[in-house]
This record gives structure tokens, sequence and C-alpha cells, in this order.
């Protein structure tokens, strides 16, 4: 069959291009990309955004307990005229002016809604931080997750390539063989079969590679971001303490959403006590200094004035009835309290199986890590053996062709699975609540170094994470020379010749 050059789809096109002509930049780690998304990331900046809105809005639950200052100024003119009901003069006509000035302080003394206003706003601040912890979290999830994904992407593909070389060489050894008799047509066809079908496969991976690379360009804000890949051997960290109950129990006291859970309680807690409050006397001391003064004189006088007048006093305020409103307000308060009681407790249940899920998903990753590895030794094998058995004829193209896509599936499946520790190692920490920046410290430590030749991953070379610690030593190809057949020259047949006739004896006579 002709050999047709195959034309890329515009995106492979276009990175190809951009390669050639651009000059390769570093890898980057996770680290190094986590620290670029906290700076450009919109969710997270939105996040802290909400962070310092909260924190002034809960700095002015503090001005009801300290006093309120103020100064006032006026200036006035009054027309008067006075008509006298009785005597010889009819009226009087009388203008001035007035101008005052005054500075006036007020400090609440005793004021119950007040300082449980005030205790809300403390609270309020608190549940700040419980947010943007909460969303600080699911950043370096996000980058963490995007980061693999480009990784295994790229192993997808490169993997893909791999197996269309082999396939490729084993369908030239098929059609080989039919050509000097040793195999049948059915092999050709089943290897063209299979190379067309990794050809799809390869279409298919490198645009998954494009698309994964774009979610985390964007994410970080870098474009042609280049993760770094793992280090051979891969050594994946182990999560300690390993018993799922610490972790269940950690979480009650370090998770954010249950810290805001119970933060929010206590807020609805001194929700009921300022409702409460209604029915409780109010104390305020006043102080004040103000200065009147009329230049023309009053209207009970004619001679200029200025009044100098400083005060200070206290005033008691004590509520009788109000319509029963503050009763149906402590009513509705109560109600508050007690389904956010209930939101509390859904939270720690939600939490306490998200946790233990988390747990039991990272020991089950890491066992399947365990039996990945020792089964793409064990595929590397059989594919050795039955390649041998090709050769030596006890074996069939397909089972060779069906070896090949075990050992490359494989391979995927493992990478896929590291990956999986990696991240989960993570969201059991997000899980509990305990997950921060200094955790992607382990994750980092198990890419490979800046600078060597294994920190640059590229799609044609599959990384450390498809292979197993120990790789098994591929069995060496035996070159077998092509039976010799001998042209089939059968001896003619020898015809038997036919017995002579019996004798034919004369009965005696009578």
């Amino acid at each position: 069959m002709p050999f047709w050059p195959r034309l890329l789809p515009l995106p492979a096109a276009l990175a190809t291009f951009f390669a050639a002509v651009v000059p390769s930049a570093h890898s980057q780690s996770l680290i190094e990309l986590f620290d670029a998304a906290r700076g450009y990331d919109a969710t997270y900046q939105g996040a802290r955004a909400q962070y310092d809105a909260s924190l002034a809005r809960a700095a002015q639950a503090k001005a009801g307990i300290l006093p309120a200052v103020g100064l006032t100024a006026g200036a006035g003119r009054t027309d008067l005229g006075i008509n006298v009901l009785a005597g010889t003069q009819g009226s009087v006509a009388r203008d001035y002016n007035t101008q005052n000035v005054g500075i006036n302080a007020t400090q609440p003394i005793y004021r119950p809604a007040n300082w449980a206003t005030y205790e809300q706003g403390l609270r309020q601040a608190d549940i700040a931080q419980a947010v943007l912890t909460t969303a600080d979290q699911d950043l370096i999830v996000r980058v963490s997750q995007a980061y693999f994904d480009v990784l295994a992407s790229q192993d997808s593909l490169a993997l893909v390539r791999a197996q269309k070389v082999a396939v490729a060489e084993q369908l030239a050894s098929a059609k080989r063989n039919f050509e000097v008799g040793t195999s049948t047509i059915t092999d050709s066809r089943e290897a063209q079969a299979r190379y067309d079908l990794v050809i799809a496969q390869e279409i298919a991976a490198e645009n998954d590679l494009q698309v994964k690379k774009i979610v985390l360009d964007q994410l970080v804000g870098r474009p042609g971001s280049a993760p770094t890949p793992l280090a051979a051997p891969v050594v994946l960290p182990t999560a300690l303490p390993a018993d799922i109950n610490a972790w269940v129990l950690q979480a009650e006291d370090m998770h954010p959403s249950i810290r805001q859970a119970r933060l929010g309680l206590d807020v609805a807690s001194l929700e009921v006590q300022k409702a409460e409050a209604g029915h409780k006397p109010t104390l305020d001391a006043n102080l004040g200094y103000n200065v009147t003064r009329n230049p023309s004189g009053t209207s009970t006088s004619t001679v200029g004035t200025r009044i100098n007048a400083a005060t200070i006093g206290v005033v008691f305020n004590l509520p009788l009835f109000a319509g029963f409103a503050t009763e149906n307000r402590i009513k509705e308060t109560l109600a508050l309290e007690e389904q956010l009681k209930q939101q509390l407790e859904s939270t720690r249940r939600s939490v306490t199986q998200a946790t233990r899920s988390a747990y039991l998903g990272l020991v089950s990753g890491a066992g399947q890590v365990k039996a990945l590895e020792a089964a793409e030794s064990s595929s590397q094998s059989a594919l050795d053996a039955n390649r041998l058995g090709y050769q030596v004829g006890v074996r069939i193209n397909i089972d060779v062709l069906n070896s090949q896509s075990q050992l490359y599936q494989t391979k995927r499946d493992l990478a896929q699975a590291r990956y999986n520790v990696l991240l989960g190692n993570l969201k059991l920490r997000q899980a509990n609540g305990t997950l921060t920046a200094d955790d992607l410290q382990a994750i980092n430590s198990t890419l490979a170094a800046p600078g060597s030749a294994a920190a640059n991953a590229s799609p044609t070379a599959p990384s450390a994470a498809t292979q197993s610690p120990v790789p098994v030593a591929p069995t060496p190809s035996i070159v077998v020379p092509p039976v010799q057949i001998q042209p089939f020259n059968p001896t003619p047949p020898v015809m038997p010749t036919a017995p002579p006739a019996p004798p034919v004896i004369n009965p005696p006579a009578r």
C-alpha cells in the first residue's frame, strides 16, 4: 500500500510551527505555576476582594461601642413683626441675626444590642478568613489538576506514537512474511486495521493535549507553560498518619467549612441576644460645647449677646411596649439559630464522608500503582514472548498486536494512576481542611531536577511515569531465516498387477 504523508490538524500544525521558530522555554515546576496562578486567576482574585470587603464590613460593627462626635455650625436671620393689640403703638418691626457653632459627643454606656453587633463583626472577620482559606485550597487543587492533566496527556500522546511505530514494524513484518509465503493475507490486514486505529488515536491525543495546555495556560496566565515531568525512579509520597480516624478528627478542628458553619452559629446566637436586647434599657453619656451669638440682639433684647454653653449628662431609655415586635423578633432568631445548628451538623457529616472517601481513594490508588507496575513488567514480558513465538511460527500476528495494545494501555494506566495518587494526597488534605501551599513541596520533590535532561517533557518520548521501577529488559529479538520449502514432486504411484486367473478343475464323471 503506498504511503501518503498525513496532514496535521490545525492546532498541532500551529504548535509545530511555533516550536520551530520560538526557542523552547525551560519547564516550570508545580510551585512556580501555582505562584503565577495566585496572582492571575480571576476566581482567586475575586475571593481576595470579597475577603477585604468582609473585613471592612466587620469593622463597621465596632462603631456602635465607640463615641460619636459631631461638629455643628449655622447662621440665620430673623425678620420679626410684633403687633400690639392694645395701646397707641400699632406694630413694631425687629430684625436680628443668629450665629451658632458647637461640638457634641455621645458615648454609649449600656447598649447590649451594640455589643452583640460588635461581637458579630469579629465572627464575620473569622468567617471571611475561612472563605479565603477555602478559595486558596481550591486554587491549589485546580492548578495541580491542570498540571498533571497536561503531563498525562503528553504521556498518552507519546505512548500512542510509540505504539504506532511498533504497529508499523509489525505491519511491515507481516507484509514481508506474506511475500515469502510464510503468512496469510489475514495477518497483513489485521496489522493494517490496527495501524489505522492507532492513527485515529494519535489525532485524538494531539487534540486532547492542546486542550489541556490551553486550560493550564489560562489558569496561570502564562502562554506556553511546560510542566516538569516526574523524576525516575518515581517515588510517590505517602499520607501520614496511616489512620483514617486521625484524618477525620483533624477535620473537625481544621476544616474551613466546619469553622465557617460554627462561626455562623455563633453569629446567629448573638442575633438572638440582639433581639432580646429590645426589652432592655439603654444608657448614653452626652458631652457638648455650643456657642450662640446674636450681634444685633434677640426678640426680647436689643443688646448683642454671646452665649457659651457647656453640657454634660446621661440619657436613659427604657422601652415599654413595641407592639409585640420584640417578642416575634426573638422567635424568628431562635428558629434561624436552630437552622444553622442543623447546617453545622450536615457540614460535619459531609466533611467526614469526603475525608473517608478521599483517604480510601488514596489507599486504593497506591495499591493500583503497585499492581500496574507489576502488570507493566508482565505485559512487556508477554509482548516479547509473543514476538518470539510469532517469529518461530507458534503465534499469529493478532497475538502480537494484542500484546502491544495491552502493554501501551497498561503504561497509560500506570502513569494516570501515579498522577492520581499525587493529586489524591492534595485532595485528602483538602477534604479534611489542612491543605496549604507548603504541601506542594512534597509533590514538587517528585519532579525531575531543573536543568536535567528529564526535566523537559516531550510528546514524542514517554516520561518516567509510564515505566515500572525495575523495568524488565526486553528479550533480544531472534532473527529466524525463512524456512526453505522443498518443491513437492511426489513419485508416481505404481499400479498393482491383476492376479492370474484361477485354474478350472473338471469335476469327476458320475
